[in-house]
């Protein structure tokens, strides 16, 4: 997943002139397979596949439109730029739990084959586009919560979870704990990780797997949660 990053980070130097010193603040959205590399090859296939319409199902159900996304793709996930007007509340709150259903859904029609068992982080920070690339760390901050130890040991110690999710400590802070997800704070763990001699800060969402993904089917059910107001939207 470290090409993604990079491949982002090509993407944005090529954005239009008169851009070059533009500070932009953009929602980044990360995913990748778990025990990707131990499936063959026809096995990869099927869970890149997978993992497409399920992404797509998610964002369609949250009320979000993947066709405007900057996505760099591997083999065994997703990088995302979110466009600058893309809404907080349903990228951190609904999206996830649609993806939890789906993800439940998926393996049990296809209960002969490998379960698709995935990560996902979502950060949102400053980019600007440079020569060689962005300038800013917020690809990098959500390659390191993507990647970090606790993420990847939530799944392998619950083998009940489909999904282990993820938000930066700024996201949080602006999001989880304003109300306007159908996600409650306590439900997330504070962690610290270090990569690289630098450290990140995150919330795992450790809530009971089969109710987060009952909230994901429960979605279009339930009454629709208030949009943030100005005063409460995080800067883009």
């Amino acid at each position: 997943m470290n090409d993604l990053a990079e491949n982002l980070a090509e993407n944005l130097s090529q954005e239009p002139a008169g851009r070059d010193d533009q500070l932009v603040y953009r929602l980044l959205v990360a995913v990748d397979i778990q025990g990707y590399s131990k499936r063959d090859t026809r096995e990869q296939l099927h869970a890149q596949r997978d993992l497409s319409q399920a992404l797509d199902r998610a964002a369609a159900g949250a009320g979000l439109d993947r066709a405007r996304w900057d996505k760099q793709v591997g083999g065994d996930g997703e990088l995302a730029m979110l466009p600058e007007d893309a809404d907080l509340a349903p990228v951190v709150g609904d999206f996830p739990l649609l993806l939890a259903a789906g993800l439940r859904a998926l393996n049990r029609e296809r209960s002969g084959r490998p379960r698709l068992r995935i990560r996902l982080a979502v950060h949102h920070g400053t980019l600007t586009a440079g020569p060689f690339g962005p300038a800013g760390d917020a690809p990098i901050v959500v390659q390191r919560l993507l990647d970090a130890v606790p993420l990847r040991r939530l799944l392998a110690d619950e083998p009940e979870r489909d999904l282990a999710y993820m938000v930066s400590d700024s996201l949080y802070a602006d999001v989880v704990r304003t109300g306007f997800t159908r996600m409650a704070p306590g439900d997330f763990q504070a962690v610290k990780v270090t990569a690289k001699g630098a450290a990140y800060r995150g919330h795992i969402h450790i809530g009971d797997p089969i109710v987060f993904a009952d909230l994901g089917e429960l979605h279009d059910r339930l009454p629709a949660m208030p949009p943030l107001v100005p005063s409460q939207r995080s800067r883009r």
